[in-house]
This record gives C-alpha cells, sequence and structure tokens, in this order.
C-alpha cells in the first residue's frame, strides 16, 4: 500500500513537472514574439486540464500580447477569459492578478488594486507575499504606460530574494527598474538581466532586453551584440530578428536588412500574418522603388481589408505620391485618417496629407489646416517647430505670403524667446502678402527688441510708404526719420538705408510738405550717399534754391493765391531705377 502511494504521488509530480516545462514553452514563445503559438500551447494544456490556473493566466497574457490584434479586442479577450476562471476557479488569485492587469490597461487603477491587494492577502503567511503573486503584480504594472513603477520593484525585490532563482521574476525586475529610474535605472536593470542569465544561459529575452537597454543608450555595437546572441540562444526569436532588420534598414544597409527580414519572417511560424509583407513594403519604398513598394502594400490591404493597418495606407499614400498617382494617393490618405489610431498617428500625416492636398485641389485652408493639426499632435517642442518652418517654406515658394505669416505666427507664440529671424520671416511674408500694416507692427517689434539691428527700421519705412500714402507725415516720415538717425551711425555699412531715407524725405518735403529748404537739406544727404546719382540730384537741388530765392508777392486775402512758376518744388525726382528698391523675394 505504501509504495502504491509512492507510485501514485511520483505520478503527479512527473506531471507537474510536464506541465511546467510545457508551460514554460509557452512563456518563451510569448517572450519570442510569438503569442498565437504561445496561445496554442497553453489552450493545449487547457484541453486536457480545464482547472490549470498557470495556464490559464499566460493563456490571457498571450491574449494581452498579440500585437498582431487590435488593443480592444486583445483586452476584451483576456477579460472574458480572467473573469470566467475566477468563477470556475474560486478566485484563484493568480486570476485575481491577471483581471487587474486587464483593469490597469483600460484605466481602472482603484479596481485593478483591489485585485492585487486580494491576491496578496489570499496568499500571504508567516514568510510574507507569495512571490509567484509579486512577480505577477510586478509583470502587470510594468505592461502599462505611467504605472507605479516603484511599487512595481518593490514587489519584485522581495520576490527575487524569496525565489533567486526565478528567471521571469529577474526579467520583470530589470523592466521595473528601466522604467522607475526614468532613464537612471540601467545599472540595476543590468544587473537583473544577467543574473536571469547566470541562472539560465540560453534565456534569450535577457539578452534581447540587454539589447533594449543599451539601444536607450545608443550604444549600437552592444545593441547588436546582445541581439546576436539573442538569436544564437533561440534561433526563432522574432523580437530580436525584428530589431535587427530595423537596424540596418535606418542605416541603409537593404542588403543586410532583407536578410533579417526573411529570417524575422521565417521565425514566426503560425504568427506570420500578411501584414508582414508592409515590411517589404518599407524595404522598397526606401530604395524608391516605388513600383514595388505599391504592389508589396496593395498585397497586405487584398489579404487584411479593414482589418489593415494605418500604417500600410500611410505607406501607400506616400509611394503613389512619389509615383505622381494622385488619385491613389488622395485614396489612400482618405483611408488612413479614417482608420487611424492614436498611437500610430504622427505629424507627418499631416503633412503628407497637406502635399496631397496641393496636388489635388486642397484649398490653402485645408493645407494650412493640415499643417497647424499635425504641430498639434508632436509634443517635442523642437519637432513642433522644424514642422512648422516646413509648412512655411511650402506656402513661400507658393507665393502663399498671408499662408505663411500665419504659420510663422504660430512659431513665434510657440518658442519661448522668438528671435529676430523669426520676426524679420513675420515681416516680409507680411510685405510680400501685401498685409503693410501687420507687417509694419512686426517690424516694430524688431525695433523695440532689437534696437542695435537695422531691421526694424528698414522694414517700418518699407510698410509705411505703402499704408501712409495719403498724410504721409502721420507714420512715414517719422518712420524715415528713425531710419535715417539710425544709419548714419555707419554710413559704409548702412549706405542704401541712408540714400532710402533720405530721398523719402527730400521728395516728402519738396512736393508733399512744399518745404524747400527741409527738401534741399535731405537732397544733400542722399546726394552725399549716393554719388553714382549726384548729377540728377543736384539739378532738383538747383530746382528748389531758385524756388527758395525767386520774390514771392503778396495778393489780396480776398483773392485766392496767384499761381507762380516760382516754386515748383515738384521738380525733385526720384533716384535713379534700382538705386532704392526693396529686393521682393
Amino acid at each position: 500500500m505504501k509504495k502504491t502511494t509512492l507510485t501514485i504521488v511520483a505520478s503527479v509530480l512527473f506531471a507537474g513537472l510536464l506541465n511546467a516545462q510545457t508551460i514554460q514553452e509557452g512563456m518563451n514563445h510569448l517572450y519570442a514574439g510569438h503569442a498565437k503559438t504561445a496561445q496554442s500551447v497553453f489552450e493545449k494544456i487547457l484541453s486536457t486540464s480545464s482547472n490549470n490556473v498557470d495556464a490559464t493566466y499566460w493563456l490571457g497574457q498571450a491574449y494581452l500580447g498579440d500585437e498582431e490584434d487590435e488593443v480592444s479586442n486583445r483586452l476584451a479577450d483576456a477579460r472574458q477569459l480572467y473573469e470566467k476562471a475566477l468563477a470556475s476557479m474560486n478566485n484563484a488569485p493568480l486570476i485575481q492578478v491577471g483581471l487587474g492587469q486587464v483593469e490597469l490597461l483600460e484605466g481602472k487603477n482603484a479596481e485593478a488594486r483591489q485585485h492585487f491587494d486580494a491576491a496578496l492577502a489570499a496568499t500571504s503567511n508567516k514568510k510574507g507575499n507569495d512571490p509567484k503573486i509579486e512577480t505577477a503584480i510586478g509583470r502587470a504594472i510594468v505592461s502599462v504606460k505611467n504605472g507605479d513603477y516603484n511599487y512595481a520593484v518593490t514587489l519584485l525585490e522581495d520576490a527575487a530574494k524569496k525565489d533567486a532563482k526565478n528567471t521571469e521574476t529577474l526579467l520583470q525586475l530589470g523592466n521595473a527598474y528601466r522604467k522607475a529610474g526614468e532613464g537612471k535605472g540601467g545599472g540595476q536593470a543590468y544587473t537583473a538581466y544577467n543574473q536571469a542569465l547566470a541562472v539560465n544561459s540560453n534565456f534569450a529575452v535577457a539578452s534581447y532586453r540587454l539589447a533594449k537597454l543599451f539601444e536607450s543608450q545608443k550604444n549600437w555595437d552592444l545593441v547588436v551584440q546582445y541581439l546576436n546572441d539573442a538569436v544564437t540562444k533561440d534561433p526563432n526569436f522574432s523580437h530580436a530578428y525584428y530589431d535587427l532588420f530595423y537596424y540596418y534598414f535606418f542605416r541603409q544597409k537593404f542588403t543586410e536588412a532583407e536578410s533579417y527580414l526573411t529570417k524575422y519572417i521565417s521565425s514566426k511560424g503560425i504568427d506570420a500574418d500578411a501584414q508582414d509583407q508592409f515590411l517589404y513594403a518599407q524595404l522598397c519604398w526606401a530604395q524608391k522603388n516605388f513600383d514595388c513598394a505599391t504592389a508589396k502594400g496593395e498585397s497586405v490591404v487584398a489579404a487584411m481589408g479593414n482589418k489593415t493597418k494605418p500604417k500600410v495606407y500611410r505607406l501607400l499614400a506616400d509611394a503613389y505620391l512619389q509615383k505622381g498617382d494622385y488619385v491613389n494617393s488622395k485614396k489612400y490618405s482618405d483611408l488612413f485618417f479614417q482608420y487611424k489610431k492614436m498611437d500610430d498617428y504622427i505629424a507627418y500625416d499631416h503633412a503628407l496629407r497637406a502635399k496631397i492636398l496641393s496636388k489635388t485641389g486642397g484649398t490653402p485652408d485645408e493645407i494650412l489646416k493640415n499643417y497647424l493639426e499635425g504641430a498639434l499632435i508632436d509634443t517635442v517642442l523642437s519637432s513642433k517647430i522644424d514642422f512648422l518652418k516646413e509648412a512655411a517654406t511650402y506656402f513661400r515658394e507658393n507665393k502663399l505670403r498671408d499662408k505663411e505669416a500665419a504659420v510663422i505666427q504660430k512659431i513665434i507664440e510657440l518658442k519661448p524667446s522668438p528671435t529676430i529671424n523669426d520676426y524679420f520671416d513675420l515681416t516680409t511674408a507680411y510685405y510680400f502678402g501685401q498685409n503693410y500694416a501687420k507687417s509694419r507692427d512686426a517690424a516694430l517689434v524688431m525695433e523695440t527688441k532689437w534696437p542695435d539691428q537695422v531691421y526694424g527700421y528698414e522694414w517700418a519705412l518699407n510698410n509705411s510708404r505703402n499704408v501712409d500714402t495719403v498724410k504721409k507725415d502721420s507714420i512715414a516720415v517719422p518712420d524715415a526719420l528713425k531710419l535715417y538717425n539710425f544709419a548714419i551711425a555707419d554710413s559704409v555699412k548702412y549706405k542704401k538705408q541712408i540714400i532710402s531715407s533720405a530721398s523719402f524725405l527730400a521728395i516728402y518735403y519738396a512736393n508733399d510738405a512744399k518745404n524747400p529748404a527741409s527738401a534741399i537739406e535731405y537732397l544733400k544727404k542722399w546726394q552725399s550717399a549716393d554719388p553714382d546719382n549726384a548729377d540728377n540730384i543736384q539739378k532738383n537741388i538747383d530746382v528748389l534754391q531758385k524756388a527758395l530765392l525767386a520774390p514771392t508777392k503778396p495778393t489780396p486775402a480776398t483773392k485766392p493765391p496767384a499761381k507762380t512758376g516760382g516754386s515748383k518744388t515738384s521738380a525733385v525726382t526720384k533716384p535713379k531705377p534700382g538705386a532704392n528698391r526693396v529686393a521682393k523675394k
């Protein structure tokens, strides 16, 4: 009887070991990026042991890790699995943690914490919390953005002390260190991953995480080394092949990139997906083989239908634009915006949309709207400003200067400290868009903020010439006087500005103010700065001097003034063509 009992116990233990090995096999597939393969492994276990808590928990993790599926579908599948299991497995603590993870991913933090606390309470004993439950909670927290990573570190450190050989614990501890340290936890993460490798030298995911650790530090030699370590330890480790593909892709080493792309797809097994052809489409696009890019992209759309990822539509819109097929380009741009996902939606999408609209009858207002919306998406200020500068260039090149001015105004609003160049660009955009009042306002800002620079004074006058055409003494004359007074400080450097302001004042005093004496004064200043025009200017001086010397006869107050030919101040003429012209962009 005793012998029989021992045999039964041994059989149970042996079966448990087999189960554990099979679960580890499924976990390894999940680590490598084979969510569907992992699901298959866990489902096989559950087909013979429907109440296997570990297999149920990891099946839910496989659902959540299926990156090819929509996030909403993943969450719904995992929630349904865990809720059903809670009812049939007597509120198993590990399943409560799984459900808590779903709730974290849904943004239900309070509900998640209740499930975590309940799981810990149900499994704690005199030695403290159960390391298995602590590890699962740590994994759940690390899986979300803005999680309580310090709490995850506390739990995982405690779990590692109690079970120093658990590679899953050490893996998640390394991940938690990275996230909790906000880029400063690399040393602790490095130690944790290497501890996992010390336990299991073939633990490929630890090598992969080391690669990602050094990727954040841009230490590319070590990135490649650890990625190759991962695929050496597990020749089907798809995540590493994927990263190696992009490593060479972004360095335009397309032969090597294609080699790793082939390995990536072949390593996936049943996880291979029609959308993998998108990577080939990218490769073709990068090599400017747009016929190949559109053919590969179209094959994805044909296979996936409405399940096609928006990034495929983005690539097709761009590739067709490059080919000059604007109809198809707009078609796929429309589809992208119809199905876009916020986690894959970038400023470039609006820039591309703007370019397509410019080729397909889009209005300037529609194009401007896309650029402004694109700027709102970018969260990095420098990138946001660079994006808007691209928009300003587009509008300037297409002679839509009013739209250019609107974009530059937005840049100025965004910048903590706008430069004189920003205001100069705003001034000229308004000027050549014939909005002289706003252009002068921008010039006056330059004049006030940078009084030691000529540009504000000069462009204020350029604009007031156009704004103040009736009563020139209101703003144009003061602007001219300020420019002249600034420019005479360096008559060589600012020769053009002296000519511009002095000639304007001379003509104004002669023809508008009827003040020959002041006109002569500024004619001489003009003449001094403009020797090439000296003879023509002297003729005007001579005419005005004769007018000053000519006697004037008094007339009865009851009669209108007699017309005389002695004060023909209108004889003052403008400089030779080109001598005082504002160069248009």
